[in-house]
């Protein structure tokens, strides 16, 4: 039996994020996994039944490695409960999950390969739903301005400033990305409950 190591799956599946980025779902082989990751070959294939559970364990270790460390959750727990700091924390979110360029571009590729394999969507589909459900159970303990429909048409909304960023990097420049996530804190989530 082969000795499966927590290590050795974590950096295969942190390679099958980088293909996926790179050469996109069609791109994504055992093989290149392989190669990825610097392990000789048949190794991913070892890790995972098939290309399937690779893709669905991509998709998981992008979430994880998404998450706010602990020095921002303390920080953000301390806070004041005002627009400013909304504001300030969905561009500190629209610049972490931005930074993780190929994390993010992967999980777009996942979203579309969910689109022609109904297991994919309907794993993405529970995974997304809970990161909705926990962004807003999270907003409505933290005391910050607005409702649910504000947390999900912000989500809705930085979603695509990302996606922007990451597929035309120049077509925003910082300040004005910066400008355009205070204005959809200010509007979304100051205007007030959505009628």
């Amino acid at each position: 039996m082969v000795r499966r190591n927590d290590e050795r799956r974590a950096a295969l599946v942190d390679a099958a994020i980088e293909v996926l980025a790179r050469e996109g779902a069609r791109g994504l082989t055992f093989r290149a996994v392989d190669t990825e990751a610097a392990v000789p070959n048949g190794t991913a294939s070892n890790y995972f039944a098939n290309r399937d559970e690779l893709l669905t364990q991509a998709g998981s270790r992008v979430y994880e490695r998404l998450q706010p460390d602990e020095a921002t959750i303390r920080r953000v727990s301390t806070a004041d409960r005002d627009l400013e700091t909304y504001a300030q924390l969905m561009r500190e979110l629209v610049e972490r999950v931005s930074s993780f360029r190929t994390g993010y571009l992967a999980f777009l590729e996942l979203r579309l390969e969910g689109t022609r394999r109904p297991e994919l969507r309907r794993v993405l589909t529970e995974r997304v739903r809970a990161d909705v459900e926990a962004n807003v159970a999270y907003h409505e303990a933290s005391g910050l301005p607005g409702d649910a429909m504000a947390v999900k048409l912000l989500m809705l909304t930085l979603n695509w400033l990302i996606v922007e960023q990451l597929t035309l990097p120049d077509l925003y420049p910082e300040e004005e990305r910066e400008a355009l996530v205070k204005a959809a804190v200010d509007r979304i989530v100051g205007a007030g409950p959505a009628e």
